[in-house]
């Protein structure tokens, strides 16, 4: 296929994505949380996202905490706003399949054995992550503020868009900061790059890591940082562990010939060692 091939199929499963993140989030915007318009179809029935956003105005939100509108449009912002980010939801399974077949062609067999294994990990560590900042994250970051609240003498009441951002935000960032060991190991298995770059240079990573999960966690302050660093530890060691085995088998298959009487290093194919010029045939 040429170049304009490509593209056309690419634009075409593009299309397809799009169309569902469109009509995701028009259902979520309009499908009913109960059936109980039925009964009473003139009134303002209450839509699937609004079910969506009191159960996690239950979950996160501490009891003894109110939310306000702040600005006139800030409720219907909040309704469009968390009816694409729920649609965005639904078409991530559409979009990696997609994105699948679109470069399956493309692949040789040992590469194509390396993506279940990638999808699978990436798909895994992704929700394990947003979970993490849904439910420990957002939930601690949110405790570790409103004390100085009470230090100022404000009254513990929130913008409503602020509240949903930090929770859409902070849920996001932290399932996309648990993947990236799986691109790291990828990367291994083809041989790009080397477990070692990591290995040797441990501080500069990990001090590297603070910050982003410093910018990620939203002004949780230190505590909300190491709470989120601590996980990502764990996972880079257990990414370095996973890519060494990748790096041995080509370690020991690595044949190096020596000379047979000082033990230097001799070129495959040549006849004489350079260091005490003795033959090796």
């Amino acid at each position: 296929m040429s170049f304009w091939d490509h593209a056309t199929e690419l634009a075409k499963r593009l299309k397809v994505v799009m169309y569902v993140l469109i009509l995701g989030t028009i259902l979520f915007m309009v499908l009913p949380s109960n059936l109980d318009f039925l009964s009473k179809p003139f009134e303002f029935y209450d839509p699937l996202v609004a079910l969506i956003l009191r159960v996690i105005r239950a979950q996160v939100l501490p009891p003894n905490v109110r939310l306000i509108g702040y600005e006139l449009t800030a409720p219907l912002e909040l309704y469009l706003i968390a009816s694409f980010v729920f649609g965005f939801a639904v078409t991530i399974p559409v979009l990696a399949y997609e994105v699948y077949r679109f470069v399956d062609p493309a692949l040789y067999p040992r590469e194509r054995s390396a993506v279940y294994p990638f999808v699978l990990s990436f798909t895994t560590l992704f929700v394990v992550g947003a979970a993490f900042g849904y439910r420990i994250l957002t939930p601690f970051t949110i405790w570790a503020l409103f004390p100085f609240f009470t230090a100022v003498g404000a009254e513990q009441i929130v913008s409503i868009m602020d509240f949903y951002n930090m929770v859409f935000v902070s849920t996001v960032l932290s399932g996309l900061v648990f993947t990236w060991p799986v691109f790291f190991v990828l990367l291994a298995r083809f041989g790009l790059v080397q477990s070692s770059m990591i290995r040797n240079r441990r501080k500069y990573v990990y001090a590297a890591m603070y910050i982003v999960t410093a910018i990620v966690t939203p002004d949780g302050g230190p505590l909300a940082d190491i709470i989120l660093f601590l996980p990502m530890v764990l996972l880079t060691e257990t990414a370095i562990y996973v890519a060494r085995r990748y790096e041995r088998p080509k370690t020991e298959t690595s044949k190096v010939n020596r000379c047979k009487f000082c033990n230097a290093e001799v070129e495959p194919g040549k006849p004489f060692c350079d260091s005490c010029g003795k033959a090796q045939v």
